[in-house]
């Protein structure tokens, strides 16, 4: 510790508490981590795991430890290096991950949590995800039924429609600061200073000796984006005028990285993502320039337009929130089908949800053999197009129905009492969405790549069936030992001191 007189940090003895660790003693049945390892089919998916590696090299991990680590981590809310750490401590996770014995050292390296995102795509948790949610029997059942093609069309034999869909869709924004021009401009050119210095320490030397080093003007131009942000509220013309000398120094520095590559330096010394990100730098510096030559009151839009150079694939998802109106990450499309969460569209680029209804409403079908008998949506999904395919389908779609208000006083009340339980019904998705974004992390993707983006938004999605599936089988355990108890001894709190 540090000592305050002697103004110099003095040792201490470490002292151990005495504690006794029984190690044989057996775990309980009934723990949390048990119960959740029974949920999950992990024999099924073994072998498409392990088409990902090849019969050379060291032993891989199994598919239970890989996807089972992704779980406590998400589970947890922990990043990977305290997640690894937990595993370590503790051992019904170990149970959890399929170990027989106690590990007392970490079971691999945090490194390898990247690894295990990357060898299970969102496909595979999606099909896991409907493997969890809609039983054991009740997939083999459908897949027997669409392998015989007993649920094509609409013939005499089809089950009339039953059951409720309820459909949404929401924004998953990704860890990144807010976009603006000058910023994106002003990370594309320090890309390009980095370039230029590793290509030029890569030139021989008697090529350095004949010339000087290409001058990037960093300090200038650096102090010309902290003049603009900077200012509080800087006029437009100001902001337009750091954005030009932005685009001027990258676009010199593209130059400069071109006759590098010309006196000999190969952009193939420099990391594959240091490339990457040269290559998004050079379609911003095109973007920007093509935004600078719209007038002031012209929208400025363009296709496919970045927001990131380190997240070259995220797009502004305009929503319309009163808190955020534009959010950067994957727009989704979910459903709640008795209570079960599914992730049926998940992409970068903004789309309309009303026309995924349809879809949906299909994808019901596949899951449960029949219709749904209604669909709960907001107003967005209540176009003509959708109100005319429900009544083809004899579907009932929420919301007020069109044309003339009915006179008929009973009527109008039966209709308006059948809106408001449409409305209390379709809240349980809007629950849904809030366990995602507050209970877990799909308010915030922490990842960086595209691939590990998705595997974490289809993970939320299985996490919050898994969840929900052993909340009610305790529930049921609770209730069955309530039921069969014959005499119940009260509780005495002493509370003398």
């Amino acid at each position: 510790m540090y000592n305050r007189r002697r103004k110099k940090v003095v040792q201490t003895e470490l002292k151990f508490v005495e504690f006794d660790v029984p190690m044989c003693t057996r775990l309980r049945a009934d723990n949390r981590w048990i119960r959740l390892s029974e949920l999950i089919p992990w024999d099924e998916f073994e072998q498409e795991y392990a088409t990902n590696f090849s019969d050379q090299g060291n032993e891989a991990l199994p598919f239970r430890v890989a996807l089972g680590s992704l779980i406590v981590k998400e589970q947890l809310g922990l990043p990977d290096r305290e997640t690894v750490d937990a595993i370590a401590e503790n051992p019904y996770i170990q149970v959890f991950l399929g170990y027989h014995t106690f590990l007392e050292d970490a079971p691999f390296d945090p490194s390898l949590m990247v690894h295990f995102r990357k060898r299970i795509p969102q496909e595979l948790l999606l099909r896991m995800n409907e493997r969890i949610a809609l039983g054991l029997k009740k997939s083999d059942a459908a897949q027997d039924k669409k392998e015989d093609g007993k649920n094509q069309g609409d013939g005499p034999n089809d089950p009339g429609p039953s059951g409720k869909l309820i459909i949404d869709a929401t924004c998953a924004p990704e860890d990144m600061k807010y976009p603006t021009d000058i910023g994106l401009l002003n990370d594309a050119r320090e890309v390009t200073e980095r370039i230029i210095d590793m290509l030029w320490g890569k030139l021989p030397t008697a090529k350095k000796s004949a010339c000087k080093k290409p001058r990037t003007y960093r300090l200038k131009a650096r102090q010309a984006f902290l003049n603009v942000i900077r200012q509080k509220k800087p006029r437009f013309s100001v902001i337009r005028k750091g954005i030009r000398k932005q685009i001027n120094y990258c676009a010199r520095n593209l130059e400069t990285v071109k006759r590098l590559v010309i006196k000999g330096a190969s952009l193939q010394s420099i990391d594959l993502p240091l490339y990457r990100k040269l290559l998004v730098a050079s379609e911003v510096l095109r973007q920007q320039r093509e935004l600078l030559r719209l007038p002031k009151n012209a929208i400025r839009h363009i296709d496919d337009r970045i927001v990131s150079i380190s997240k070259p694939h995220v797009r502004p998802i305009v929503r319309g929130k009163a808190a955020a109106p534009v959010e950067f990450g994957a727009k989704i499309s979910a459903a709640v089908i008795d209570g079960m969460f599914f992730l049926d569209r998940h992409s970068w680029d903004a789309y309309n949800e009303c026309n995924d209804l349809q879809q949906q409403a299909e994808r019901f079908k596949e899951r449960t053999g029949h219709y749904p008998e209604s669909i709960h949506a907001d107003k967005i999904y209540q176009t003509r197009e959708n109100r005319a395919w429900c009544k083809k389908k004899n579907i009932r779609l929420s919301g007020p129905k069109l044309g003339r208000p009915i006179e008929d006083i009973e009527v109008l009340k039966s209709q308006k009492k059948q809106q408001r339980q449409d409305e209390i019904d379709r809240i349980e998705i809007e629950g849904k969405f809030g366990v995602g974004k507050r209970r877990f992390s799909l308010d915030r993707i922490m990842m960086k790549l595209r691939a590990t983006s998705e595997h974490a938004a289809a993970l939320i999605f299985m996490m919050i069936n898994l969840n929900k599936i052993l909340r009610d089988l305790l529930l049921s355990i609770f209730k069955m030992l309530v039921t069969t108890q014959v005499e119940l001894r009260p509780f005495h709190c002493n509370r003398s001191i």
